[in-house]
């Protein structure tokens, strides 16, 4: 090596006495006829790193074409003085510092030749380079001391695992003097390297539960370098668990006791095992491979922990079942066969469930009950519940229903659990009862237990047509008192409480036909009411009362009276109104009509101040026949028809000054105070007087 660092540094030598000859050597051309141009006749310069003479070390020779004796040489640069120096008067130029090449590989200067008296340039400053020559003075160096890798368990061979990098700091442009040689001095039995830095496996055998972790130690060497050394670096590998293990029962035989009262889908036990894989690899699936009770247990998997969660799927009876036996099996589904390790010799195992005996509460034979009941009648026997004893004691069963649930009173049960009503039922009031009824278990003596159950019981009331149709809607119809006959007044349709069915017919018919309106059946459940004759008087009656006849297609049919009150308007010419009177309510009797009523009998006894009575009491017929609304009537079922509603000719009630209402609660009539009700509104002063039949 030495030797070969002499030659080097002679070739170097050699080198700059060809780029720069020394003083006095003639190398120019022979001499030209015209005359020579001066000039710079030197060039790039080299120097090895890193030599190991004395210092300085010769570089080279700067020269000019300028021969004059009183010519001296300067450099000028960042590194000239320091690191380099020229001799004055000859050019050569000297380092004098040992150079490394890693550290700055070239240094550019600026050559001069100056009058030695005046430093004025003799030539133009010219630039050149002094390369440094690289020697393999460099070890490898890893990129870092400590690597971290990983690669999944019983890999195959040639998987790799990861890439190292080691540089050399030599010249790489400099055959083999950056060249790094890679080989593995700790863990070689499993892994190899290639000449890129690649580890790879070299068995198929990596098995993490065995050995999780694997140290490798790789090694950079330089084998052309001046000192031969290398550098190391520390790889560690961590084996990936893949699902490669079948999970093992940690018993062959488990047991519990569970009482038989466990509710269904709770949790009697668990089942145990183990996996030696990583939780995430970790799917235990359990189930049962012999026994009849798969349709009496299920087994869950908890996901946190792996184990199997025994529970009922139906109720345990104890004077049915005291003991179940079966068989159990632990698998992964989600395992790889083509890794797997080992096959397991515990994936079964024996269950055995032992129930306890529980002194169980009353059981109905039935979840729940329906039962049905027709509205308006007493049953003797509704419906009957059952109740009995689980228990092998067989002890009698007690019966009642829960008050809450039956505020009404409407239901009583036997000790038998026979079920009847007291009192008749109104579909229409409500159509369903849901009751609650206790089954308790009773002592020899009678007395409860404490152990009792309930069960809902739902009795529905079955419709019967015990409802006459009536308006569908508060009808406000008002007429033109100038109107022509045959006007539409309104159309009216009706509603009926029952139940309804799709082909519901109702008919429609005036209770009376002395009256100016007509009723026509448009038999789609509607009907229009119109004027019969032509025009109304209103200074004869302001408000005319209606009684329309509504029946239905039940069985039995039931026929009903609503009263359409009518109110006569003025109107204009284009038939629009522009008075009428304030419109009473239609629900009973009129609260005006029940005023006028009073009047009328006012008019008649004795003009002192009177109590008026209830508003309950008759009328006389002279006022009432005008006034009266008549309430809704019922037909059917036996019941008498309801009697049409006439008009006495030969009274009417119109307004007068004898009469008037202040609407201060009391009614003055001739001077008189007559107390009414606060709540009767005002109304226009009314005369009752007789007229002929011939009037209406």
């Amino acid at each position: 090596m030495q030797g070969l660092t002499v030659l080097l540094a002679s070739a170097g030598v050699c080198l700059g006495l060809l780029v720069a000859p020394a003083e006095g050597t003639d190398l120019a051309q022979p001499a030209a006829p015209r005359r020579q141009k001066r000039d710079w006749i030197w060039n790039q310069m080299h120097i090895d790193e890193e030599k190991n003479t004395s210092l300085p070390h010769y570089v080279g020779k700067i020269k000019s074409s300028v021969n004059r004796k009183n010519a001296k040489y300067l450099l000028r640069g960042e590194s000239a003085g320091k690191v380099f120096r020229v001799n004055e008067d000859s050019g050569d130029v000297y380092a004098f510092e040992r150079l490394d090449r890693e550290k700055i590989p070239e240094y550019h200067l600026t050559a001069l030749v100056v009058d030695k008296d005046t430093n004025n340039d003799l030539e133009s400053p010219s630039s050149f380079t002094i390369k440094v020559h690289d020697v393999n003075d460099n070890w490898p160096v890893f990129t870092h001391r400590l690597f971290n890798a990983s690669v999944p368990e019983m890999s195959a061979v040639g998987t790799s695992v990861i890439r190292v990098t080691a540089v050399d700091a030599d010249d790489p442009t400099v055959a083999d003097h950056a060249s790094v040689m890679y080989q593995i001095l700790k863990g070689e039995e499993y892994f190899a390297i290639d000449g890129s830095g690649l580890i790879f496996t070299t068995t198929k055998n990596l098995d993490r539960e065995t050995q999780a972790k694997y140290e490798i130690v790789v090694e950079a060497r330089d084998a052309q370098g001046l000192r031969g050394d290398s550098g190391t670096a520390t790889v560690l590998v961590t084996l990936q668990d893949v699902n490669d293990n079948f999970p093992i029962f940690t018993q062959t035989k488990y047991t519990f006791a569970v009482p038989e009262d466990i509710r269904v889908g709770s949790s009697l036990g668990s089942l145990f095992v183990e996996d030696p894989d990583e939780p995430q690899n970790r799917m235990t699936k359990y189930s049962i491979v012999q026994g009849e009770y798969r349709d009496t247990f299920t087994i869950e998997t908890d996901p946190n922990h792996n184990e199997g969660i025994i529970k009922p799927m139906k109720p345990l009876d104890y004077e049915y079942i005291q003991q179940y036996i079966f068989t159990i099996e632990a698998t992964d589904p989600t395992i790889n066969l083509h890794h797997l390790s080992s096959a397991s010799t515990r994936k079964t195992a024996r269950v055995i469930i032992n129930v306890t005996d529980v002194d169980e509460p009353p059981s109905f034979q039935q979840p729940f009950y329906h039962f049905q009941l027709w509205e308006n009648q007493k049953k003797p026997l509704i419906g009957s519940v059952r109740a009995k004893d689980p228990d092998a004691a067989r002890r009698s069963i007690g019966y009642s229903i829960r008050t809450t649930s039956d505020k009404g009173q409407f239901f009583r049960i036997t000790k038998q659990g026979d079920i009847y009503n007291e009192k008749e039922l109104d579909r229409e009031v409500y159509p369903w009862y849901n009751l609650t009824v206790e089954a308790k278990e009773l002592d020899s003596s009678g007395y409860s237990t404490g152990k009792e159950s309930i069960v809902q019981v739902h009795i529905e009331v079955m419709d019967e047509n015990d409802n006459a149709p009536e308006f569908a809607q508060p009808y406000e119809p008002r007429v033109c008192e100038n109107a022509a006959q045959g006007k539409l007044v309104v159309q009216i349709s009706a509603i009926d409480k029952d139940i309804t069915p799709q082909d519901v017919k109702f008919k429609f018919s005036l209770s009376t036909e002395d009256s100016n309106f007509t009723l026509t059946d448009n038999h789609d459940n509607t009907a229009n009411i119109t004027v019969k004759y032509g025009q109304f008087d209103r200074e004869r009656a302001k408000v005319h009362y209606l009684p329309v006849l509504i029946s239905d297609n039940g069985r039995p049919s039931l026929t009903g009276t609503s009263t359409l009150v009518v109110t006569v308007c003025k109107c204009n010419e284009h038939g629009e109104f522009t008075y009428c009177e304030e419109m009473a309510a239609q629900a009973g009797v009129s609260i005006q009509a029940l005023v006028a009523i009073f009047l009328c009998i006012l008019t008649i006894t004795e003009p002192s101040r009177v109590r008026l009575p209830r508003m309950r009491r008759a009328a006389p017929a002279h006022c009432a026949s005008r006034l009266r609304q008549p309430s809704s009537a019922r037909q059917g079922r036996g019941a008498a028809p309801p009697q049409p509603h006439t008009h006495l000719p030969r009274s009417e009630c119109r307004s007068g000054p004898q009469t008037r209402y202040s609407g201060s609660g009391d009614v003055r009539r001739n001077g008189s105070d007559v107390d009414l009700p606060h709540t009767i509104k005002p109304l226009q002063s009314l005369e009752c007087r007789r007229r002929p039949p011939s009037d209406f």
